[in-house]
């Protein structure tokens, strides 16, 4: 899917009468870049995020990815609660959103400091539903809370819908090898890269959300937020 992605973009990039040479440069030079960070599965583009200023923010915001990176995340998140960071942790992401709620109250956080939506089934609907609930609140400053390979991606996106961002990433689960640190890092810096071009191109994010039916899963979101 990333590779006809690409092959899209570029025959986008290339109607629009752009120099074929300096087309192929960029794929190339992002290519190297990539295989480069590979070497540095554990961290790489992390090394470039701004330090966080420790500064207080509005909300919390974990990310959901599957059982086995909940853990890392939700104790991080809980950490921050308590050194009043914030006054609100919020879980986003279908099936994860349940038990990370659950884990966090196992961990003595009230259930009045947490909410979420348990609806999101991509990062860009990670941030237009966490957005939909949380302005709703006066949100506008979050810490982001999410593993080390997706913590870019998700800090574009929910940037695009009017956040401010403060990045926090996770680790990877101690059980996840080398092989399989290094797929998924390669996954989201090609993820990264292709939306990025596509945003240059159309000035606007993938899967920016312009249908009739995103207003229903909006407010389906919002609904799952006010009966907690």
């Amino acid at each position: 899917m990333l590779v006809f992605a690409l092959g899209w973009l570029c025959q986008k990039l290339l109607k629009q009468r752009l120099n074929r040479r300096k087309v192929w440069l960029g794929l190339g030079s992002a290519i190297a870049l990539s295989a480069l960070l590979l070497t540095f599965a554990d961290r790489g583009l992390t090394a470039f995020l701004p330090a966080d200023p420790g500064t207080p923010v509005d909300a919390i915001v974990i990310l959901g990815r599957g059982t086995d990176f909940r853990h890392s995340r939700v104790q991080i998140s809980a950490d921050l609660w308590r050194t009043q960071r914030a006054p609100l942790i919020f879980v986003s992401g279908i099936n994860d959103t349940p038990k990370m709620l659950e884990q966090l109250a196992n961990q003595g956080i009230p259930q009045s400091a947490l909410d979420g939506e348990n609806c999101s089934l991509t990062t860009a609907e990670n941030a237009l539903f966490s957005a939909a609930i949380l302005k709703e609140r006066g949100v506008q400053k979050i810490i982001l809370v999410t593993d080390r390979a997706h913590v870019w991606r998700s800090q574009l996106d929910f940037e695009s819908v009017g956040l401010s961002v403060i990045p926090r990433p996770s680790e990877f689960p101690p059980q996840m090898n080398w092989s399989d640190r290094t797929i998924l890092v390669l996954r989201e810096y090609l993820f990264l890269f292709t939306s990025s071009l596509y945003s240059l191109i159309n000035g606007q994010r993938v899967n920016s959300f312009n249908s009739p039916d995103s207003s229903d899963l909006v407010e389906l979101a919002k609904a799952y937020g006010r009966g907690r």
